[in-house]
């Protein structure tokens, strides 16, 4: 295993500016002269992507910027002591030491974990101290080098047992037990800072805390009898947590991973208050703390958090509703709508004396009818699920019975996806404030399953029926109406606009409100109003363009792209054609004012193109995988092939003829000698 660190990685005393870019640059630069990168442009590109998530600066005057890339040969760490301090968001002031972890995409265990070790040992002072008294390169390399030793005990070992000795004394003076789970986008660095972070301020207020990290080194699970005797649980993420139904019950308290190192004594302390509280308000299981990610979110950004939440489980009942339903077409014929039903109950046609036309023909029409069925019936659900995980997702699990039973009212009474939205928002938020309610702690574990469930399907349903469900129903048949009766430049201007959303953010908010909004009239479509198909065609062609223009681009003209970038263009033919948008964000990531209007141009031009000739599509995904889905597919793949060039040779202009001019400032020296 080659060293982690060597002399040529470290600058000691320098002064770097006063940007974080600047820093990165420059460590970037020592990681590429070392031999240990190819390129500086896709290591510095990707480093600074990490550091748009959240900032990596940390309290005692360090900052760790990290990154998986494409240009790493081989895990790396460099080092920069800085003689003028720069700001890297901590809440405490600038860093001083600034550590760049840089990792393959393809890093080994046992690299990840040294880089784990390392990020832990970042929270002991007295390492940071003699960091800084260091007189020279070569010390700063004995000195890391001796605590990322490889040591015979496993990440997710040591933090299941952070100190048994503190465990004990907490368990004798009846100290309430927790237990937190860490995690950041990387994996890297914040996941174990944090964890070290939590269990040093366990230890100093004498709890006996055991902490999960879920990292690259490794996960090892917390005892299920663990997880069962804590009295709260602390999650400090970034990303979902893996096997959250294990906590189902607990109070939580919800905070990104960089709190759980800026602030773990004030994380320990509202755990403790949830746990010895016997009215603590729990939502779904879930404390409102009013300091967690979810409290803290605006009323927009908790209403598209929901709704992109029911859209997301919503399209697994679509995906293999749609191919399934397309597989009946093309096996049974258009006909199979009319006799599906009658084929699949009394084996109609297999009963006729010459077996239909034939014993091939009439088994493959039998076939259809049964695939055509199942189809139908998967997307019977659509509504019911939309509505049941919109619910979800402002009221945790007491939300989904409610909300799946006023889609389902949604469905009975014509109200479709937009009724769907509306029942499962209505049973969220009674769920939610029914989860609010201050009861006796021996009533508490019947309000998720039984009070909660009972009332809110009550409201909701109830409002849906009542009130809400006959003038939704109207609405809906008139947006049916208008969508079936588009034609001409009307569905070529939809067609334009989907297009131009589904490269404007590629995967972003903008890109889901497009797809969702294709996705949820799937329900609706029929052979007698073929235009919820159309759009989903337009939609799935235009969200293939970004990353085939990308990698077409790269393709066209090498000079102007990167090596990262030009190996990200590789994979992009696949993930443009899986359709798969997100493929051209490293490249709208490092040049986004010229790649991301390149897209939009190309992208509406497909969507349009697609409406303009009729193409429809049963599937909601899969791109050209799902091509027995997809009528008129060659004119869907003309669609798709005119934006892909028409977007790739305009980046392509731009990227000659349009030069960024950055500012030039006294860093920019540094910049170019990196």
């Amino acid at each position: 295993m080659s060293a982690l660190i060597t002399p040529e990685l470290v600058a000691l005393d320098t002064n770097l500016g006063t940007e974080p870019a600047t820093v990165i640059r420059h460590l970037a630069g020592l990681i590429v002269g070392a031999g240990r990168a190819t390129e500086i442009d896709g290591l510095y590109a990707d480093a600074l992507a990490r550091e748009a998530k959240t900032s990596t600066g940390i309290p005692g005057g360090l900052a760790i910027p990290h990154c998986r890339s494409t240009a790493v040969l081989e895990p790396t760490l460099a080092l920069a002591r800085l003689s003028t301090p720069v700001d890297f968001g901590s809440a405490d002031g600038p860093a001083d030491l600034v550590f760049f972890i840089a990792a393959p995409e393809g890093a080994d265990q046992e690299h990840l974990k040294i880089l784990a070790k390392l990020a832990r040992s970042l929270m002991k002072k007295d390492f940071t101290a003699a960091l800084r008294a260091a007189s020279s390169s070569a010390e700063i390399v004995a000195l890391v080098t001796a605590v990322v030793a490889p040591v015979p005990v496993s990440v997710g070992a040591a933090h299941a047992a952070p100190d048994a000795n503190a465990g004990t004394a907490a368990s004798a003076v009846g100290t309430t037990t927790l237990v937190a789970v860490t995690a950041c986008p990387t994996g890297i660095a914040h996941t174990y800072m944090a964890a070290d972070a939590l269990v040093a301020a366990a230890k100093e207020a004498g709890i006996d805390l055991q902490v999960e990290t879920q990292g690259s080194a490794g996960l090892t699970p917390l005892d299920p009898a663990v997880i069962a005797a804590a009295g709260a649980v602390i999650f400090a993420v970034d990303v979902d947590v893996r096997g959250r139904e294990r906590f189902a019950g607990k109070p939580v308290i919800n905070a990104p991973v960089k709190r759980g190192i800026d602030e773990p004594a004030k994380l320990i302390q509202e755990a403790l208050a949830a746990a010895k509280n016997p009215n603590a308000r729990l939502v779904g299981g879930m404390l409102d703390t009013g300091e967690s990610t979810e409290a803290s979110e605006h009323f927009g950004q908790k209403l598209k958090r929901a709704l992109l939440t029911g859209v997301s489980y919503m399209i697994p009942f679509v995906a293999g509703g749609g191919l399934l339903i397309a597989l009946g077409f093309l096996l049974g014929g258009y006909q199979i709508t009319d006799i599906a039903d009658d084929v699949v109950l009394n084996n109609s046609l297999l009963n006729l004396p010459d077996g239909g036309a034939n014993l091939l023909g009439g088994f493959g029409v039998y076939l259809g009818a049964v695939f055509f069925k199942i189809g139908a019936i998967s997307m019977g659900f659509l509504v019911p699920a939309l509505a049941g995980y919109i619910s979800y997702a402002i009221a945790d699990r007491p939300g989904i019975a409610p909300g799946f039973v006023a889609g389902a009212v949604a469905g009975f009474m014509g109200a479709g996806f937009l009724g769907g939205i509306v029942g499962g928002l209505l049973a969220g938020v009674v769920s939610a404030s029914f989860g609010k309610l201050n009861v006796p702690r021996w009533l508490r574990s019947l309000m998720p399953v039984v009070i909660i469930p009972l009332v809110a399907s009550i409201v909701a349903s109830g409002l849906m029926f009542i009130v809400l469900g006959a003038p939704i129903a109207s609405l809906t048949e008139t947006l049916n109406s208008w969508l079936n009766g588009m034609t001409g430049a009307s569905a070529v201007i939809l067609g334009l606009i989907l297009g131009l959303m589904m490269a404007f953010d590629l995967g972003g908010p903008v890109n889901k409100v497009a797809y969702a909004f294709a996705v949820a009239g799937l329900g609706a479509a029929s052979l007698a109003n073929q235009a919820p198909w159309q759009i989903m065609a337009a939609v799935m062609a235009a969200g293939m363009v970004p990353p085939l223009a990308m990698a077409l681009a790269t393709v066209i003209d090498r000079k102007q792209f990167s090596f990262a970038e030009r190996e990200n263009g590789k994979a992009a033919w696949l993930l443009g054609a899986s359709f798969i948008s997100e493929g051209a964000i490293p490249f709208a990531a490092a040049d986004v004012f010229r790649v991301i209007p390149a897209c939009m141009l190309g992208a509406g031009i497909t969507g349009a193109l697609s409406m303009a000739w009729g193409v429809t599509s049963k599937a909601p995904h899969g791109g050209m995988f799902v091509f027995f889905a997809i009528d008129n597919f060659l004119l869907f793949a003309l669609a798709i092939v005119i934006g892909t060039v028409v977007a790739a040779f305009t980046v392509v202009g731009l990227k000659r003829y349009v030069v960024r001019k950055p500012k030039v400032d006294a860093n920019e020296a540094v910049l170019q000698t990196a």
